[in-house]
């Protein structure tokens, strides 16, 4: 993330996007404060004064809700790099981390089509969208880190705002208000999310309202024979189930690898063929392919507690070769398994190690994350060597 977003998410603390939702009230106080912290793995050190507060807010450019200062003001977490240190850390690295959630917007509405309503009709140019993007986005209320990529936003006075977790425009709710939050993150208690609501407007769209809300897996293709790209196409068609996004240029390349691999399906050639004008046809010819490959009745049924349980499982599986064999890098390919597979499947203890090392990658500076990065590939390459799934608690 670039240091350019202490100017570009500066804001009043009464500028608010249209569609804001106050938020509950009810504060955070000292003493239910202190208990949130006797929860947390971490050293706790003096809290931030009244001043240290100010003093930050003025230097960075935004203000912290009132829940947020609260929490901070009894101790200040530290001894990770997953928690900001808002009084020796690098000013680089905060600036960094504040503009984490803009900067992931700005690469969407780049690489990925994302484009928010309200700014009326998308420039043809990619240049001219990312500098409306960016003018819009300087008026949104700020997400201010609380903890690795979880985020509050930060607008004085409030109380009460949901803690969002932040990758790009994969924006989802972690808690409930900061109270459910720390429990969820740090004992394992389900999370009150459910009966949540985003509270700005823009934020609000991202997590609720967007179709592009759950990202594609970025990766390359990587199917050397038949079997292979039938997979693919099946992993393609197990994404969808649960929700996340598959672009029509994805379908069709993945069909094109397959006929080029001797895969037979009547429609498999159309979808291969389709021209870029054609695209809003993919969607049809993919399920199709899928019915002829015996692909569409093979697929998993949702009859667990826990959504789409066993599709979720293979998935991760899936993700998890992807980061070994090269196909996607090993933060993405981490990203989506903490994502869509260890909290929804009741964070399961067998993946905590993988997840530990993809908020690990996220919270350090580039220069170290080529150590991590390895560090995951051979927590994956451990994972997929062992029993599947790997329940272990």
């Amino acid at each position: 993330m670039g240091g350019q977003g202490n100017a570009m998410l500066a804001v009043s603390s009464g500028h608010y996007a249209a569609g804001m939702i106050h938020p509950s009230t009810r504060p955070l106080t000292l003493e239910a404060a202190k208990d949130l912290q006797g929860l947390l793995r971490a050293e706790i050190g003096p809290g931030l004064s009244e001043q240290e507060l100010d003093d930050i807010e003025g230097r960075f450019g935004f203000r912290f809700a009132a829940d947020h200062r609260v929490f901070l003001s009894v101790g200040l977490p530290h001894g990770s790099r997953s928690w900001p240190d808002w009084r020796h850390g690098d000013p680089e690295d905060l600036r960094a981390r504040l503009s984490w959630p803009v900067e992931g917007v700005l690469f969407d509405v780049e690489h990925n089509g994302f484009w928010y309503p309200d700014w009326g009709p998308r420039p043809a140019e990619t240049t001219d969208a990312l500098r409306i993007a960016r003018t819009e986005l300087a008026t949104v209320p700020q997400l201010v880190p609380l903890y690795s990529h979880r985020y509050l936003p930060g607008t004085a006075g409030e109380s009460g705002h949901p803690v969002l977790s932040v990758h790009q425009t994969d924006i989802i709710y972690y808690g409930n208000d900061l109270s459910d939050y720390i429990r969820h993150e740090f004992t394992g208690r389900p999370s009150g999310y459910s009966r949540t609501r985003a509270t700005v407007g823009f934020w609000l769209y991202i997590v609720e309202g967007c179709p592009e809300t759950a990202f594609t897996t970025p990766h390359d293709h990587y199917a050397a024979t038949p079997a292979e790209a039938v997979e693919h196409l099946r992993m393609l068609a197990l994404e969808r189930l649960i929700g996340r996004q598959v672009y029509d240029d994805q379908l069709v390349q993945v069909g094109l690898v397959a006929l080029a691999l001797d895969v037979e399906a009547p429609s498999l050639p159309l979808l291969a063929g389709l021209s870029h004008d054609e695209y809003g046809q993919a969607c049809v010819l993919f399920e199709q392919v899928l019915t002829e490959l015996g692909l569409a009745s093979s697929l998993p049924a949702n009859d667990t507690d826990l959504p789409w349980e066993s599709v979720r499982w293979e998935l991760v599986r899936w993700w998890l070769r992807l980061i070994v064999n090269g196909s996607t890098a090993p933060a993405a390919g981490g990203g989506a398994i903490v994502y869509e597979g260890w909290g929804v499947l009741a964070r399961p203890e067998a993946l905590k190690p993988l997840v530990d090392l993809v908020n690990d990658w996220e919270a350090n500076e580039h220069s170290t994350r080529e150590e991590i990065a390895n560090a995951i590939v051979t927590e994956a390459e451990r994972l997929l060597a062992g029993p599947w799934p790997p329940h272990t608690g």
